[in-house]
């Protein structure tokens, strides 16, 4: 059945299994205890192998088991107190082992409770964190301040927590929907970016791995000739041959900051591909990669980071459609490179006792920085050049518009034909009036005419019969006049 979960993500499973609240207690303590069980116990079998083949080492088990103790610390990369010294400098491959084994005890834990929420890992990872932070601060606690190795208890209990934690969180992330959770939060410019940087981080590694391989196979006479000064016994080949296997990450971490132009150093002697300064190191095997003196060829190995920054330009040139869009994943592929750097040059050296060979130092701020700059320079350049470019664009009037401003011609050219109709139909108006007055004013001349000739007609017929009218009387000449025929009197003349 389809279930989703509280970020938002719908998966396709089965509906978890109803657990009490004592058989979740149950489950995270057996995997708490079994993760710390485990890991004490591979690392007891490693030093009873070491001192069963030894030629001078007595074998006990109580001896196998308190020798264990500090071994675990070591194995939690916390640091550990001689009287000569301290010794900061731990081996990454039992680290790497332990997170391992949590990380796959958390996702069995995850698995067997049926989580699938991101708040339900919280217990898994406590849990697990916490078991490992109470037993490694018992351990230094109970190592004491006057035995031959010492540690302290905060820090045991912080680091072991740390590591612990970690590694149970990467174990849940999938389970539980961590990964979804960050990644939903991230636009995927940025998301191609991580993923570069990602890969970028490890190009940059497996360069320094190379490297490393290609310096010990060059000196194999020097590392055959340590491994005869060991003593030549089984247990103690195996005990030196444990020991580079235990620190060949360093070693890969060493050669990477080499790479990138940063370099390290053991005590006084400085090693890098544009600086070198001899000196005595440790007599260990692995160290025989390291050159004798300066060539004038190894400067060429920062052809190799350069390389990696091209190929992240390239690998980021569809990343999105606008040059500036590429840069900035290019960008986040640095950051992310920089920082992974950052952190294995500062888990990865550390002191090394009182003596000459401390400490061994690899300079995590300026190997972040050299990372951050040989990935964004060639991979920018190459981003912003080899991607699409957006085509230029025409400034032209939207269909929206050119409907607009059809509608509003028509709607104009609607106007003017009315109006135009308009002035038609006035002129016609004008025209029938003024058609009407002319005829009006023709009528009243004929009529004003024809009046006259009448008038005319009858003052001629009184002009031929005076003697027809009687003669009027003195003194209303005028009066008889005017009443003998009014009609003439109102005729004009």
């Amino acid at each position: 059945m389809l279930q989703t979960t509280s970020h938002g993500v719908v998966t396709d499973s089965v509906r978890p299994p109803e657990f009490s609240r004592a058989e979740r207690v149950r489950v995270l303590t057996m995997t708490a205890a079994g993760s710390v069980v485990i890991g004490y116990a591979a690392v007891a079998a490693l030093l009873a192998l070491i001192s069963s083949t030894a030629a001078h080492a007595s074998f006990s088990t109580t001896g196998v088991l308190t020798a264990a103790a500090p071994g675990w610390l070591v194995a939690h990369h916390v640091p550990l107190r001689f009287d000569g010294g301290q010794l900061g400098m731990l081996p990454l491959l039992p680290t790497a082992l332990v997170m391992l084994l949590v990380y796959r005890a958390a996702a069995g834990a995850a698995d067997r409770l049926g989580l699938f929420e991101p708040l339900q890992a919280r217990s898994v990872v406590f849990s697990i964190a916490g078991a490992h932070a109470v037993v490694g601060g018992m351990i230094a606690f109970l190592m004491g301040d006057d035995g031959s190795v010492r540690a302290t208890p905060a820090v045991a209990f912080f680091g072991c927590a740390a590591v612990s934690g970690v590694a149970a969180v990467a174990g849940v992330a999938q389970r539980c929907g961590l990964v979804e959770v960050v990644f939903e939060r991230v636009d995927p410019v940025a998301r191609r970016g991580l993923r570069a940087g990602a890969l970028a981080l490890f190009a940059l590694t497996a360069a320094g791995a190379l490297l490393l391989a290609l310096g010990l196979a060059f000196s194999w006479s020097t590392t055959a000739v340590l491994f005869d000064q060991s003593g030549g016994t089984i247990g103690t080949g195996l005990g030196i041959w444990l020991l580079c296997l235990a620190y060949l990450p360093n070693a890969v971490v060493g050669a990477l900051s080499y790479v990138v132009g940063a370099g390290f150093s053991i005590g006084s002697v400085v090693v890098g591909p544009l600086e070198f300064t001899g000196g005595p190191v440790p007599a260990v095997p692995l160290l025989a990669a390291l050159p004798e003196e300066q060539l004038s060829y190894l400067p060429l190995v920062l052809v190799l980071p350069g390389v990696v920054g091209v190929l992240v330009g390239l690998s980021l040139r569809d990343a999105a459609e606008t040059p500036r869009s590429r840069v900035r994943a290019v960008l986040v592929a640095a950051v992310t490179a920089g920082v992974g750097t950052l952190v294995l040059a500062a888990i990865a050296g550390g002191a090394l006792g009182g003596g000459v060979f401390n400490p061994v130092t690899i300079p995590a701020g300026l190997l972040a920085v050299l990372t951050f700059g040989w990935i964004t320079v060639p991979g920018a350049v190459v981003a912003w050049f080899s991607g699409p470019r957006p085509p230029r664009v025409v400034e032209t009037v939207p269909e929206d518009e050119d409907e607009d401003v059809a509608e509003d011609t028509a709607e104009d050219l609607a106007d003017d034909d009315e109006y135009d109709d308009e002035a038609e139909y006035e002129e016609d108006d004008v025209e029938d009036v003024e058609e009407l007055e002319e005829e009006a004013e023709e009528e009243d001349e004929e009529e004003y005419d024809h009046d006259l000739d009448e008038y005319d007609d009858l003052e001629e017929e009184l002009v031929e019969d005076p003697g027809d009218e009687p003669e009027p009387e003195s003194g209303d000449d005028s009066d008889e006049g005017d009443q003998a025929d009014p009609d003439l009197a109102d005729k004009p003349r």
